[in-house]
Order: C-alpha cells, then sequence, then structure tokens
C-alpha cells in the first residue's frame, strides 16, 4: 500500500478509538427529567428518557431541546403534538411527565422510526406518523412542540389546530409569528431561542 503511495502519512490510532464518540455524549438533568445515553444510569426516581445517539436525529443535549423541555416542564397537563420529532426526545419526555395522548409527526420516515424504537426502548406509548406539517392534516391537541428551523415554524404556525404552542429551533435574534396566538413567554439560551405562544380567543 505504501509503495502505491510513497508520500501517505500513517498514523496510529489509540486503543478505544471507537468509542471514543460516546465521549461527546452525555446526560442532562432538567427538573425532574434525565436525558441521557444508554450507557448513563440516571439517578433514582429522575423520569428518564433514553436515547441512543448513534443515529443522528437528536439526543436531547442541544440548547433548544433543553429550552423547550424548560418551557414543557410548567404545561399543564394533556394531549400534545410534536411537529417535526426526530428521533422523539420531547414526545418522550412529555409520555414521563403525563401528558396523553401523544403524537409525533415527521416528514422523514427514518426519523419517525427512530421515534418509535426510542418509545420502545422507553417503554412508552407513542403515536408516530410520517406526515409534512405543512401540507398535511395537523391533529388536534392542547399543546403543540415544534423543535424546528425558523422558516418552518413560520409555515406551519398558522396551520396548528392546538390551544398552545412551544417553539423552537432557531437563533435568539429570530422571534416567529403564529398566526391566531399570543407570544407569552420566551427563553434563550447559548444564542439560541424558544417560545410560548396561546391561540386567541376565536
Amino acid at each position: 500500500m505504501l509503495a502505491a503511495f510513497p508520500d501517505a502519512l500513517v498514523a496510529e490510532f489509540a486503543d478505544g478509538w471507537e468509542d471514543r464518540w460516546r465521549d461527546f455524549h452525555h446526560a442532562i438533568e432538567i427538573g425532574p427529567l434525565w436525558v441521557g445515553p444508554p450507557w448513563e444510569t440516571p439517578p433514582a426516581g429522575a423520569l428518564a428518557v433514553v436515547v441512543d445517539p448513534g443515529r443522528a436525529f437528536g439526543t436531547g443535549a442541544h440548547p433548544t431541546t433543553r429550552l423547550c423541555l424548560e418551557l414543557l416542564l410548567d404545561e399543564e397537563r394533556g394531549s400534545v403534538v410534536d411537529v417535526g420529532c426526530g428521533s422523539g426526545v420531547l414526545s418522550i419526555a412529555a409520555i414521563r411527565l403525563g401528558h396523553d395522548p401523544v403524537v409525533a409527526l415527521d416528514v422523514d420516515e427514518m426519523a419517525v422510526e427512530v421515534a418509535e424504537e426510542n418509545a420502545r426502548a422507553n417503554a412508552v406509548e407513542l403515536d408516530a406518523r410520517v406526515l409534512d406539517a405543512r401540507t398535511g392534516q395537523l391533529p388536534e391537541a392542547d399543546l403543540a412542540l415544534a423543535n424546528i428551523s425558523f422558516e418552518a415554524i413560520e409555515l406551519v404556525g398558522g396551520r396548528l389546530e392546538t390551544r398552545r404552542a412551544i417553539t423552537a429551533g432557531y437563533l435568539a435574534n429570530d422571534h416567529p409569528r403564529l398566526p391566531g396566538f399570543a407570544h407569552l413567554a420566551r427563553r434563550e439560551c447559548d444564542g439560541w431561542g424558544a417560545d410560548l405562544f396561546e391561540r386567541l380567543a376565536r
């Protein structure tokens, strides 16, 4: 091999390099919730959300996910629709907190499969569906979770059939507008923002 590529550099890999990526994935605690990978152990009494980061659809550690979870903690328990569910972190956390039923939607079929796998791993019942929220019929619910891009929220926000909505996935200097909703609260972390909305009386 070296004869064919005389200028190639050869580097030795340290033992355990194939598992070193795990060093970058650690659990987070938000109120009673513990969100972490399967190789870490949640503390006794925590509401655990175990997510394997091996398939990159969201592990819970991103600031926008943390902000959504912080806002979710204070919400009255009821039905939830998670728009753009990714790995299902927010959906599973909502179930752990007592919300029911919870519907998880994503345009990516693989994301929905991962969300279903994570729900099974956490022994919770999750209704996960493939749906393009920009055009498909969104289910009615008490609360919407939408940790998606700013542009997607601007497109989807006015189509939500919910009483309240938690949105995130954008920078702190972005301020989404949801037609028919009043803005109630904002949280920011590390340059990212999240917002809470409530539907105006019709």
